[in-house]
């Protein structure tokens, strides 16, 4: 199972290597294609936990002036 996450940057928050940064230590890896960073949950998670991985998202990005978009795929 993998979580996807697609970024938008304002000129007016945060650098995107801050951002990447930031998503690195939550566990996210870079890609190229139709998504910015990806998340491999390694075995199934359930509903729950992807909430509370999207709450964690949100979270660390507070303040930073940018926008994401999760999908998760199994």
């Amino acid at each position: 199972m993998k979580t996807y996450l697609t970024v938008m940057f304002n000129s007016e928050g945060a650098r995107p290597s801050e951002v990447a940064n930031i998503l690195y230590n939550l566990g996210f890896n870079a890609v190229q294609g139709n998504y910015d960073f990806e998340y491999d949950w390694g075995s199934s998670a359930n509903v729950k936990d992807i909430i509370w991985f999207g709450d964690k998202i949100h979270a660390a990005l507070k303040g930073y002036k940018v926008m994401f978009k999760l999908e998760t795929i199994i």
